[in-house]
């Protein structure tokens, strides 16, 4: 099995990059969309990438169009309504998949290494509410889903689409992580 440090995930600019490129950091992935119900979670997620960036915390977003076709847009207008709309500058990867058949690598690790989430139940209810139906534990589940990858690269959590950033549950994960040695 490749080690989750070395998959190649493209980048919003079209450049690769790979999680060893932020190796001694403490990476927050999150799969992220512009016309969810859970968008405005961007300015939480840029403020808390503000506040812990020079502590070591990255935070990157992962656009996928996986949930009723809430990110229609191309890189560029991804990018565009980020910065324009959140004042984003948190790195921003390309349009990617992370479910189903054509799910990214990248994912399909991350999934196989945190296969629950914390605060799974919630935004769960409230989908089936609306009768849509969810991907299967362990698959992620909705848009806004957060795994946390500490300073020697492992998945340290997982968290479900409706944990802030400013959840204490997030941030006393992050704290943990941060703690440890780079």
């Amino acid at each position: 099995m490749t080690e989750l440090a070395d998959i190649e995930i493209r980048m919003n600019d079209g450049g690769p990059a790979r999680l060893a490129d932020w190796r001694g950091k403490v990476v927050l992935v999150v799969n992220v969309a512009s016309k969810c119900g859970l968008t405005g979670q961007y300015e939480g997620l840029e403020a808390l990438y503000r506040a812990r960036k020079d502590e070591g915390l990255v935070v990157v977003g992962v656009p996928a169009n996986d949930f009723k076709q809430q990110e229609p847009g191309t890189d560029a207008e991804i990018l565009d309504f980020c910065q324009t709309r959140y004042d984003v500058s948190f790195p921003l990867a390309s349009k990617t998949s992370v479910v189903g058949a054509e799910k990214h690598a990248l994912y399909a690790r991350l999934i196989a290494d945190a296969p629950q989430a914390d605060g799974d139940g919630p935004w769960r209810t409230r989908l089936e509410g609306f009768g849509i139906a969810l991907n299967p534990a362990p698959e992620v589940q909705w848009n806004f889903e957060k795994f946390l990858i500490g300073r020697d690269g492992t998945v340290v959590g997982r968290f479900a689409p409706d944990v802030a950033a400013d959840d204490p549950r997030l941030v006393a994960a992050i704290d943990r992580a941060l703690a440890q040695p780079a």
